[in-house]
């Protein structure tokens, strides 16, 4: 590899000389402008705006606006005359704790090579770093521009990390959220449940590049003269504004984690949740069924009557074997006694 920068690291008065290296590369297939008709490469000129005449472009120079609106052409020259441009050295203002810097402000990585005779103080620094768990903060100036970066340890390396400038992350302000769904607790544990069925510890190799391979097949395919994949046609997707999905998205948590082989049983909060939602649809689709409830507990009240009445019947043996001479009309009497005592309790029904 080639280097792209040379100096110094610095934090307190300790300095420890450094070469920058490009550590990230793209892997896309190269690819030139030609003529769809013939294949002839498509090449770009710089021109005069006003004649069209062709400029080199070592005669190139950038010209920007002044505060008052004067054009203002500055050469090559004249930006590496900037003091910044003078420094060559990546400056440590504070070691920050790892979890917090956002990932979104990552941009480019670079590895950082000692670039003395002994690498002591490059050591030093990464081994103070990993023990510390700490982000070391910093700045410098590469390629026309001041980069906010972060140093970190990297598989025995250290590694400059450039940041984005919080202007340049743009501000969250999504539609799709003015109106946030409100989500049961049952989705939210089934959604859990799913993501530990689908744990693992994160090994990038096993990943491909999908678009690059069947790129690469289709080049194949058509310098042999043919084919590597048939479009299919697909139907445009509905208007719809997924209400179904989302009424289903319980469903399809649970038969997602049970394709998995995970429990997909709902916990003794969701049976509860789920019940009293219930209850509640029960209780609105009829009212009838409740009216009939304390229907239910009268008859119930019958029971002490009945056996009440059980009772009584002994009682009644025995008076009618001390009274064996009375006559007829007397048990006609009783009878009408005992169907007199049974009416309330028909009332009460």
């Amino acid at each position: 590899m080639r280097s792209i920068w040379k100096g110094e690291v610095s934090f307190g008065l300790v300095n420890v000389p450094v070469k920058v290296y490009s550590a990230t590369e793209d892997h896309d297939l190269r690819a030139r402008q030609v003529d769809k008709k013939d294949g002839v490469r498509i090449r770009y000129k710089r021109v005069r705006d006003d004649d069209g005449e062709e400029v080199e472009y070592s005669d190139i120079a950038k010209a920007y606006e002044s505060d008052d609106g004067e054009t203002v052409i500055l050469t090559k020259d004249d930006l590496a005359s900037l003091p910044v441009e003078q420094s060559h050295e990546i400056e440590v203002t504070e070691f920050v704790p790892a979890d917090q810097v956002d990932p979104v402000a990552f941009d480019n990585a670079y590895f950082l090579e000692p670039a003395s005779r002994s690498n002591r103080a490059y050591v030093l620094m990464r081994e103070a770093l990993e023990s510390t768990d700490r982000l070391a903060i910093c700045t410098f100036t590469l390629r026309n521009r001041t980069r906010l970066c972060a140093m970190r340890v990297y598989k025995d390396i250290l590694m400059l990390q450039t940041l984005l400038w919080p202007d340049e992350i743009r501000p969250a302000i999504l539609e799709g959220l003015d109106k946030e769904a409100k989500v049961r607790p049952q989705e939210v544990k089934m959604a859990a449940s799913l993501i530990e069925t689908m744990a693992a510890d994160f090994e990038p190799e096993k990943y491909e590049d999908d678009y690059q391979n069947q790129l690469k097949e289709l080049i194949e395919a058509k310098a042999a003269g043919g084919e590597a994949f048939t479009v299919e046609e697909r139907e445009e997707a509905s208007d719809d504004d997924g209400d179904d999905e989302v009424a289903d998205l319980l469903a399809a948590l649970r038969a997602s984690v049970k394709d998995r082989g995970g429990d997909a049983a709902e916990s003794d909060d969701d049976d509860e949740d789920s019940g009293s939602k219930r209850k509640s649809s029960a209780g609105k689709s009829g009212s009838s069924s409740a009216k009939k409830t304390p229907a239910k507990k009268t008859a119930a009240k019958k029971t002490p009557a009945k056996k009440a009445a059980a009772k009584k019947e002994p009682a009644k043996k025995e008076s009618a074997k001390k009274s064996a001479g009375s006559t007829s009309t007397t048990k006609k009497s009783t009878t009408k006694k005992t169907a007199t005592k049974k009416t309330p309790a028909k009332k009460s029904a």
